[in-house]
């Protein structure tokens, strides 16, 4: 009896080391993610044993199952049936449906929640010491840490808002330190210079103001209003840029519309829109294939109804669509799912008072990335498709975790 609670404790660590460095690697390394995507798997195989006990949990979860399950499946008949269907295109839905081992790992084992939320602060101020390093220290204009500005500066906001939901896990003085984690991850987006992640602040604010209980007391209070006047001063401090970024943005609009140069980073979003709306519009229902996609805009190029410059570009710059123009209105039920399922989960969890946390930054996490996607593919490369993965089953198991059912009042509480 002894040695069996002994290595559930033994594991119980484990995960906690894990849970603490997916947040925290997923900026400052090329393998972080990686690395604890496997060792998760690695965990809830190694609680093999305690499935059958874990199913009517896990239940709970099917809705999100089957959404990851039916990209998988539409990615394989693309590469079976699809003329130029490629097995390497089957990596990232296969280990985005993998990432459920992560839910199944944390509801086994029972870890400390807090384990996560202190991952997310160290991760938000190691990221924004790096981009602030290459933005001031070595004079990068849009400096993007290992990968690019929009995909880092994205991530970075996506931590910090993830530390204001934390908060609820705090109380008194100690609220200072996932405070302290928001205001980092706000500040490394702006070091970025990236502004599609705005329009996600708004939506995120949004939900907020329904659960208002997250800023509850002066401590609270005060830190999201530090965090506001954060985001608000930059456009009166030059060195930010973000006021030139804003007008820049304004002017690009300008001159897309009067047509007298598109080639300027909003221009270019346009005009890609622009052709994915043709593209779509030819195939509908399944979309077609990358180098039917190619071909197709190459033509509309010839015939001058596209700049020249949108064969540059490796998608549109929207995950909508990116989605439709690819796996059309099938493909894109199916994209969608992966967001809806579950925030409609993370929603349902919120009438328990013990899940709040973990389920509103579940909420936050999908509308985040539903905001940057307006803008941007964020699903366009592994890191962020496995950190949206990864994060959004960890947060998962966390709230099953806190339901009466789990008994456990130590991962409960989050103490």
């Amino acid at each position: 009896m002894n040695h069996t609670l002994n290595r559930l404790i033994s594991r119980a660590n484990f995960l906690h080391c894990l849970l603490f460095l997916l947040p925290f690697l997923v900026l400052i390394t090329n393998v972080g993610v990686g690395l604890c995507s496997f060792a998760l798997l690695g965990a809830a195989l190694a609680g093999w044993r305690q499935w059958p006990r874990l199913a009517p949990q896990l239940g709970q979860a099917r809705g999100v199952l089957l959404a990851f399950g039916a990209v998988l499946l539409l990615a394989v008949l693309d590469a079976v049936l699809g003329a130029d269907g490629r097995l390497r295109d089957l990596e990232k839905p296969a280990r985005m449906l993998l990432s459920a081992s992560a839910m199944v790992a944390v509801v086994a084992f029972l870890p400390n929640r807090k384990a996560l939320w202190y991952g997310l602060i160290a991760g938000a101020l190691a990221g924004a010491v790096f981009i602030g390093w290459q933005r001031w220290g070595l004079g990068l204009d849009r400096p993007g840490g290992l990968i690019n500005s929009i995909t880092f500066g994205d991530l970075m906001l996506c931590m910090g808002l993830l530390c204001l939901a934390a908060m609820l896990d705090f109380s008194g003085r100690s609220t200072l330190w996932p405070g302290l984690g928001a205001l980092a991850g706000i500040f490394g987006s702006i070091a970025t210079g990236t502004r599609g992640g705005w329009i996600a602040v708004v939506l995120c604010v949004l939900l907020l103001l329904r659960y208002g209980h997250v800023l509850q007391g002066r401590l609270r209070k005060g830190l999201a209003l530090l965090g506001l006047a954060l985001v608000v001063s930059t456009y009166f401090i030059p060195q930010t840029g973000a006021r030139d970024r804003i007008h820049q943005g304004i002017d690009d609009v300008r001159q897309y519309v009067n047509g007298t140069y598109a080639y300027t980073n909003v221009g270019t979003r346009l005009e890609l829109w622009r052709g994915a709306v043709q593209l779509v519009g030819r195939r509908p229902v399944l979309g077609a294939s990358e180098a039917t996609v190619r071909a197709e805009l190459a033509q509309l190029v010839t015939q001058q109804q596209l700049q020249p410059f949108v064969l540059e570009f490796e998608h549109f710059h929207n995950d909508i669509l990116q989605v439709l123009v690819h796996g059309g209105v099938v493909g894109l039920l199916a994209w969608l799912a992966t967001l809806g399922a579950p925030f409609a989960f993370f929603l349902r969890q919120m009438r328990h008072p013990r899940a709040a946390a973990p389920a509103l930054a579940g909420m936050l996490l999908v509308l985040c990335y539903v905001g940057f996607g307006l803008t941007e593919v964020i699903f366009w490369s592994v890191r962020s498709s496995m950190f949206y993965a990864l994060m959004m089953f960890v947060l998962m198991g966390l709230c099953l975790n806190a339901r009466p059912a789990a008994g456990n009042p130590t991962a409960v509480s989050g103490a």
